[in-house]
């Protein structure tokens, strides 16, 4: 069956749109399909997700040194340049930030953080930001919200990332929001360590001072170098007693993302992982988070263009009610121990 952009419906209930410009699917057992690329073939085998955790143990040193130099390599390119600022990242994630995504950060700032503190002014972090794009869109949808913003930070490992963050903030927020924004050089597993390092300042003036930390297509990494618990342990320690971290990442069990196919020809497997909706959870749950949601949701590619945005969001219902665990999206949503909320 030859597609051009379709609707794929697997024997396992595997849902998601093949968005390939040439594009052969056959479905064969349980767990298995396979794609057929331009005039390249592979074969992708999606098991069971039961069996495709990393393994247990560190990363040994010289394959983390190695990975660490392609994650630096690939998010030091143009081609990421493009792929996390606004201007050329695509309609589907311009779209997401506004609703699916935006919706999700403000539900849980106005449940989780007291009013008085709504109006004084929030601290918000960001790591792994990327462009910069999700926080430069949430400090707007604050303002829009009338939620005071204190501070916002975003840190990626990035150096090129963050450059680009920069000039995202100077295009797209006000000169009075841009003085509340800084982006810095950090790496998600030293964020206290290394933003302290930034910024010139003591440990104590970070520590238990943020009130929503958030972090897009980024814990991932953290999970394929096993230093996810160190990553949420920092996020711990900056958070505010109530205060509420987001996690979203990409769904293992969504059969069609691009990149996982093109790494899959390219690249060993650790780089390509993964995790499951349990791995996300995971470092949270067990550095001592209350989880407020965990589930899969969304269904809209982030470099969707207007047509396939709108096509998506038209099919979103549906695919909800028939395989709701198979959306684009993990969504991990916890709380640090110490209730301050509105309602939750």
């Amino acid at each position: 069956m030859r597609l051009k952009s379709a609707i794929g419906i697997g024997p396992a209930g595997n849902i998601g749109p093949c968005l390939w410009d040439r594009c052969d699917l056959s479905l064969t057992d349980y767990g298995y399909r396979l794609f057929v690329v331009r005039e390249v073939r592979a074969r992708l085998y999606l098991l069971n997700p039961a069996s495709q955790c990393v393994s247990e143990g560190p990363v040994h040193s010289e394959t983390e040194a190695r990975l660490n130099r392609d994650f630096h390599r690939e998010y030091s390119s143009e081609a990421s340049i493009r792929k996390y600022t606004k201007n050329t990242a695509g309609n589907g994630i311009s779209y997401l930030l506004d609703h699916d995504y935006g919706d999700i950060y403000l539900d849980f700032i106005e449940k989780c953080i007291p009013k008085p503190k709504l109006l004084k002014g929030i601290r918000v972090w960001e790591f792994g930001c990327g462009g910069g794009m999700n926080l430069v869109q949430l400090v707007s949808l604050l303002e829009r919200r009338g939620i005071t913003l204190e501070c916002a930070y975003g840190t990626d490992f990035s150096a090129t990332l963050i450059a680009a963050a920069n000039q995202e903030a100077k295009k797209y927020l006000t000169p009075e929001q841009r003085e509340k924004v800084r982006f810095c050089e950090a790496r998600n597993e030293d964020l206290v360590e290394d933003l302290t390092k930034a910024l010139g300042v003591p440990q104590e003036s970070l520590l238990g001072s943020f009130d929503f930390i958030l972090g897009v297509n980024t814990i991932r990494y953290c999970i394929r170098l096993k230093t996810d618990e160190k990553c949420a342990k920092g996020i711990y320690n900056l958070l505010t007693d109530g205060g509420v971290c987001v996690v979203i990442d990409m769904n293992n069990k969504f059969p069609a993302f691009r990149s996982t196919l093109k790494d899959w020809l390219t690249k060993e497997k650790l780089a390509y992982y993964l995790p499951t909706l349990e791995e996300y959870k995971r470092p949270f749950a067990s550095t001592g988070f209350e989880l407020l949601r965990v589930d899969n949701f969304c269904w809209i590619p982030h470099s969707a263009g207007p047509s396939l945005t709108y096509v998506m969001r038209t099919l979103t219902p549906l695919l909800n009610a028939v395989a709701p665990s198979h959306a684009m999206r993990s969504l991990v949503v916890s709380r640090k121990n110490g209730h301050r909320s509105n309602e939750v």
